[in-house]
């Protein structure tokens, strides 16, 4: 399949040379970088989110293949949905899916499937490709959107994750892309995303579907940031580490009702 993109020119520069001049703004060059595992990085308009997105994944040593997870905004397709063949166009550039890797994972969990509609129209995946190729020459990717559901479901799909990985040979960054709290007031979206990110920064699956549901945290990316975590420790994983935080509210001056964007790495 190729995937054509939905949300140029929407969330990020329609053409080549305005996205690649929008990509720099949030790039940090020469920043330290850490070997992560995994990551935590938001997937709104540039403008909102990319100053989080781009410092987080700036401070990543990259591998040439990420797995990137993102939730599912459209209802569109198979709860659990992978593609494992194709090329995603974007105006930066063909992102080419790591056929093999994803062919794996597909194989190794009882509850993927292979699917394109899931895919056709989400933004959350496609948003982070042009940082990726930005920082990575030549990175492939494999495309995975997750519907809600129950902590041994998100355990399974990222152990498949895990064993897959190992397995292949090759290193792979896990990325879970979401953004926090929605349409709240900045202090109340800060308290509310700081349990979200403490129990991240735990390694803790399990106490962050506890933080979503005892504070009613609107966090979209819970699902992706579940299973990059149980795949993240069964790859190792030990530390994990908050590299930016901030609002819509910093960027656009409207703190009334805001979305908050959280950057981590784990490693």
């Amino acid at each position: 399949m190729t995937r054509n993109p939905a949300v140029a020119g929407q969330f990020y520069p329609g053409t080549k040379a305005s996205l690649q001049k929008e990509i720099e703004k949030y790039i940090v060059r020469g920043a330290g970088k850490i070997k992560a595992i995994g990551v935590v990085s938001p997937h709104a308009g540039y403008m909102y989110s990319g100053a989080v997105a781009g410092a987080t994944l700036s401070s990543v040593e990259l591998a040439g293949t990420c797995v990137v997870m993102g939730p599912n905004h459209t209802g569109r397709g198979r709860p659990f949905s992978i593609m494992t063949e194709g090329v995603w166009k974007l105006p930066s550039g063909d992102c080419r899916i790591d056929e093999t890797l994803a062919k794996a994972i597909l194989s190794n969990s009882s509850h993927l499937e292979e699917d394109e509609d899931a895919h056709r129209d989400e933004h959350s995946v496609e948003v982070q490709i042009p940082f990726l190729q930005a920082l990575k020459e030549g990175v492939k990717i494999v495309p995975i959107v997750l519907a809600d559901a129950g902590l041994e479901v998100y355990r399974d799909i990222g152990k498949a994750v895990a064993v897959s990985i190992k397995r292949s040979g090759c290193p792979a960054t896990i990325i879970a892309s979401s953004d926090m709290t929605h349409y709240e007031p900045h202090e109340t979206a800060k308290e509310k995303d700081s349990k979200a990110i403490e129990a991240i920064i735990a390694l803790d699956e399990e106490a962050l579907v506890g933080a979503i549901r005892e504070y009613r945290i609107s966090m979209c990316g819970y699902a992706p940031a579940c299973v990059m975590l149980a795949a993240s420790k069964e790859l190792g994983a030990k530390k994990a580490k908050l590299i930016k935080y901030q609002t819509s509210g910093d960027a656009s001056g409207d703190y009334d009702a805001v979305v908050g964007y959280g950057g981590i790495v784990i490693y």
